[in-house]
């Protein structure tokens, strides 16, 4: 399931990230790739250890948590690994699957993927997600502050920028519910119910759905 999330930054938050990113701190992105990723990755990311690195990844997990759509459509039981990415022109990531675990020290999951995009996309040139499937591919290039939420099962690259700088922040989410199936389900029913409370209030229909939501989750939760 692919979920674009519109206004995930307020403005202000926005401005906070992209002020205080230094380009003078960013270095080669192949540090944290995998060993086959490092093959096409071509970018510049942040320096986990620069003193604002913490604050600004807290700050980007803060919206996460905040976001209604976010928490209802990926479950999140750990945000993880966020890192802070920029794309200079002729910069780009070939065809890629993100490594299945991550960390240094307690290895998560990486079930989800996000990139959160943090400049205006009149600002460079080419630059555009693209989520490749067997028989077509999406292509994403959103405005500052949105986000696309996609399976880390999935190849996806980032096409070359040709002019300008892109920014964006990316990370990943080991899911309370580990199937993407069920997490689909599981959204599904929460949008109904919601729907249906937003409606007519707490009827007998909202009940029943709202017990069969928790009785999955309680079921599927990992």
């Amino acid at each position: 399931m692919i979920v674009r999330v519109d206004g995930v930054l307020t403005p202000e938050e926005l401005n906070t990230i992209v002020s205080t990113l230094d380009g003078a701190d960013f270095i080669d992105g192949k540090t944290t790739a995998g060993w086959h990723a490092k093959l096409v990755k071509n970018n510049t990311q942040l320096k986990s250890q620069v003193p604002y690195a913490q604050d600004l990844r807290e700050l980007v997990k803060a919206a996460l948590i905040r976001n209604t759509l976010f928490q209802a459509s990926v479950q999140p039981k750990f945000i993880h690994s966020i890192l802070f990415s920029r794309y200079e022109k002729g910069m780009s990531y070939g065809t890629h699957v993100d490594n299945a675990l991550m960390g240094d020290q307690q290895f998560l999951r990486s079930d989800v993927s996000f990139t959160l995009f943090l400049n205006s996309p009149s600002s460079y040139e080419g630059g555009e997600l693209v989520i490749e499937a067997t028989d077509d591919e999406r292509t994403y290039k959103l405005e500052a502050g949105s986000m696309i939420i996609y399976p880390s099962s999935t190849l996806h690259r980032v096409e070359p920028v040709t002019d300008g700088v892109r920014l964006v922040a990316v990370g990943w989410i080991q899911s309370l519910v580990r199937d993407p199936q069920e997490r689909e389900i599981l959204f599904d029913l929460d949008t109904v119910r919601r729907s249906i409370f937003a409606k007519e209030g707490k009827t007998i229909e909202f009940d029943l759905l709202s017990k069969c939501y928790a009785n999955l989750l309680r079921k599927w939760v990992d």
